[in-house]
């Protein structure tokens, strides 16, 4: 998907390839939430994660009480 807002009839043309065909009043919706949560991604994949160790690393009750900031 491009930079551009999804349209109603590209969501309900992509709906559609996916076998989700959409009832015609469902199109503005489903491309308003589809443009909501590109935004979202969008933002997140410009977060620098850096030295972020994994999930997988996290244990729980072995981290260590920090109150600074």
């Amino acid at each position: 998907m491009s930079s551009t807002e999804l349209t109603p009839p590209e969501a309900a043309r992509w709906a559609a390839r996916a076998g989700l065909p959409l009832p015609h009043d469902r199109h503005t919706a489903v491309a308003a939430t589809a443009d909501h949560i590109h935004a979202v991604v969008s933002v997140l994949r410009e977060l620098d994660f850096g030295d972020t160790p994994p999930a997988s690393t996290y244990r729980v009750g072995q981290e260590k009480p920090d109150a600074t900031v």
